[in-house]
């Protein structure tokens, strides 16, 4: 059984963040999904930190951070990610995203450049609008009472012991119900199911995701870019690996097979040498003003013939073992 690193805690803006820090070397920033916490990345924070110092918090509404009524927007988010780094006295890191903290990390590498070296969405939100309807049920004016009482000790018990029987069983569609078992298990903390509704009504609605970074993609031509997918997602569809490709022609992006949402917990050893990989072969983002307006100014128009003509393929993986990517 894998033990995560020891939980420490600091104050910012009056409000308890936890997180975990282990290892030493470039720091790599993990930030969790909606409804989970530093726990999901167990499997390969040990194995990453034999190289990086590895900071991962419980995002503000998750975890042992506090619950309060607060902002939680992207924005929001990579504000408090910011600061938090701030108090650790941390100035750079490379930021690795899994779900909705894909998003963050988006977020984080828009909102400051320069403290950002590189970024490695996993599984991200805000590449297409198709997103699972149990996500979107999440939004809905019912959800927090009905939740409540689905959550109640009896019931709560046998529907996850249910879940979780479900995926030991591998019956069709139960690749992520373990994870989603300790999601719903978690709910039974009305303050995590107010804050997870909040998160997620910022940027979910009934129709779908309705935060994009598409729009704004092209400014990754200054920021290695990588991006992980499982190819039997079935919360944010592997298919919005493509867009990735199409919008940032510069990523490396690899889809696993035999892989789902949690790409990281199913396969964590391959997860780690992709990590390692694309580390090991980009030069950190500088932070250049000029060159930021430059591309502002250009604006995604006229890079798309380039774009076209120096694309990068979305790499499958044959087993366990990946592909070089080429381009």
């Amino acid at each position: 059984m894998t033990v995560s690193p020891r939980v420490r805690f600091a104050d910012v803006h009056g409000h308890r963040r936890a997180y975990v820090k282990i290892g030493s070397g470039p720091v790599l920033l993990l930030l969790h999904g909606v409804a989970c916490d530093h726990h999901t990345w167990d499997p390969v924070i040990r194995q990453l930190a034999r190289d990086y110092t590895v900071i991962a918090p419980d995002l503000l509404g998750h975890g042992q951070s506090a619950k309060p009524r607060a902002d939680y927007s992207l924005g929001g988010f990579a504000n408090g990610m910011r600061d938090l780094l701030s108090v650790l006295e941390i100035d750079r890191v490379t930021v690795v995203g899994h779900s909705f903290g894909g998003g963050v990390a988006m977020q984080f590498a828009y909102q400051y450049p320069e403290s950002t070296e590189r970024l490695v969405l996993v599984a991200p939100g805000g590449l297409g609008p198709e997103v699972s309807p149990v996500i979107r049920s999440v939004t809905t004016p019912g959800f927090h009472h009905v939740m409540g009482a689905l959550t109640l000790p009896g019931i709560r018990h046998v529907n996850t012991a249910a879940l979780r029987l479900a995926h030991a069983c591998r019956l069709p569609g139960t690749r992520d119900i373990d994870e989603i078992a300790s999601i719903y298990d978690s709910f039974k903390d009305s303050h995590q199911r107010a804050a997870v509704r909040h998160v997620l009504r910022a940027v979910v609605d009934w129709h779908g995701q309705i935060v994009t970074m598409t729009d704004r993609a092209y400014l990754t031509e200054e920021m290695p870019l990588a991006v992980i997918w499982g190819a039997d997602d079935q919360v944010i569809p592997a298919q919005h690996a493509h867009n990735v490709a199409a919008l940032a022609p510069g990523a490396d992006v690899t889809v696993i097979p035999d892989s789902g949402h949690f790409p990281h917990r199913d396969h964590p050893g391959e997860f780690v040498r992709l990590v390692r990989r694309f580390i090991a072969s980009t030069e950190p983002s500088s932070y250049d003003q000029e060159r930021l307006r430059e591309l502002l100014r250009d604006g995604p128009g006229r890079r798309i013939h380039r774009a076209r003509a120096g694309r990068r393929p979305v790499t499958p993986l044959t087993g366990r073992k990946a592909r070089p990517l080429t381009g």
